[in-house]
């Protein structure tokens, strides 16, 4: 049971052709699919006080699927695929002659070179969204999420084919998201990206962070409350979260510089394309019991991906590197914001794998 499963699933009950329930979800003709970005399914339940209108809806935990990063769990959310299939395989992977950061759909080196351009999306990602198979069958298709995601390369790779609402806060936000089913026959996916900000800058389980839990265990409660009859409210999200151990720094570790051509991926997880075969033993030896580094062949042949298509193959790398417990392997130089966070995400752990699918349903009186 996957994040890949979740939209094809609502969409079965709204008579999406292809849309198949595979996770034998209840079924409405009014769906609001909230996804809280970083809401880990060992997180929720290790503080369910701070969330007591999420923890008391039926739950069960899905994965979000390797790598566990935004980019590639909105991407699954979006095409219904797994990574291997739809080929954003991370935060941070090369394409061609470039490096692309997912998320801001740049170079990953140099964020204010917009890509979209030159890696058009829709080519990136060709795959038809299921919000384009919704809206063709006559579902009303909406996205309520921040202003700045509406034509951004990650919206229209993973997510194209719905009615853009931009939300500014927790208000429009949940506002938004009732007023798009209105009709019958109506999906809306919203997005709320705070919590998992949080708890990258502070660390999950924090008094910052569980402060931002409780206004997310708000805003899900008021959505539920402002839902017309025949509708449900289904909440999920896209990785949980590590605070981070032991930082081992590339950067400064000529060692691991040997062989490697390009390193992408973010510090959970790291792709290597190599111009050496001794990378991987390299690797491997240095790392330990710290990581799992395994071969691009190893990696798929395991189901780390799901299905690999020729489109993801490429972009995987020749060596993965997923981290084990908490560790991290940052860059301080070639990224230092990303190296002085705190919470992580993207490996094959549990609390970073485990996510919650929460159900509330609205029936008439």
């Amino acid at each position: 049971m996957t994040i890949a499963e979740v939209a094809p699933s609502l969409l079965s009950g709204l008579d999406v052709p292809g849309a198949d329930n595979t996770l034998g979800l209840p079924t409405a003709r009014r769906v609001v699919l909230l996804l809280v970005d970083g809401l880990g399914h060992e997180l929720l339940r290790a503080h369910a006080s701070h969330a007591p209108f999420l923890t008391s809806l039926p739950d069960r935990r899905i994965s979000a699927g390797f790598p566990s990063s935004t980019a590639t769990s909105l991407a699954s959310i979006g095409t219904g695929l797994h990574s291997g299939e739809h080929g954003i395989v991370g935060y941070t992977f090369e394409v061609g002659d470039e490096v692309l950061n997912a998320l801001t759909w740049s170079r990953a080196s140099e964020h204010s070179h917009d890509l979209r351009k030159t890696l058009v999306p829709e080519v990136v990602q060709p795959h038809p969204t299921v919000f384009e198979r919704a809206s063709a069958a006559g579902v009303a298709v909406s996205t309520v999420a921040p202003m700045l995601q509406r034509s951004s390369g990650l919206t229209r790779a993973a997510l194209r084919g719905s009615w853009f609402r931009g939300a500014a806060g927790f208000g429009d936000l949940a506002l938004g998201a009732v007023a798009a089913v209105e009709e019958e026959r109506s999906f809306c996916y919203a997005y709320h990206a705070d919590l998992d900000t949080i708890g990258h800058i502070y660390g999950p389980g924090s008094e910052e962070w569980l402060l931002q839990l409780e206004f997310v265990d708000s805003l899900a409660a008021r959505i539920a409350a402002r839902l017309p009859d025949d509708s449900m409210l289904v909440v999920t999200a896209d990785h949980g979260m590590v605070t981070a151990g032991e930082r081992i720094d590339f950067d400064t570790e000529p060692l691991l510089w040997q062989g490697v051509r390009v390193i992408a991926g973010e510090p959970r997880v790291r792709y290597l394309h190599t111009a050496s075969d001794e990378v991987f033993s390299v690797w491997r030896e240095f790392l330990g019991d710290r990581a799992d580094v395994v071969t691009r062949e190893e990696a798929v042949e395991a189901g780390w991906f799901g299905p690999v298509s020729p489109l993801a193959i490429d972009r995987i790398g020749d060596v993965v590197v997923a981290m084990r417990d908490a560790h991290v392997v940052v860059r301080s130089q070639a990224e230092p914001v990303l190296s002085g966070l705190t919470g992580f995400h993207g490996s094959r752990t549990a609390a970073e794998l485990g996510i919650p699918l929460l159900v509330h349903s609205v029936t008439s009186a």
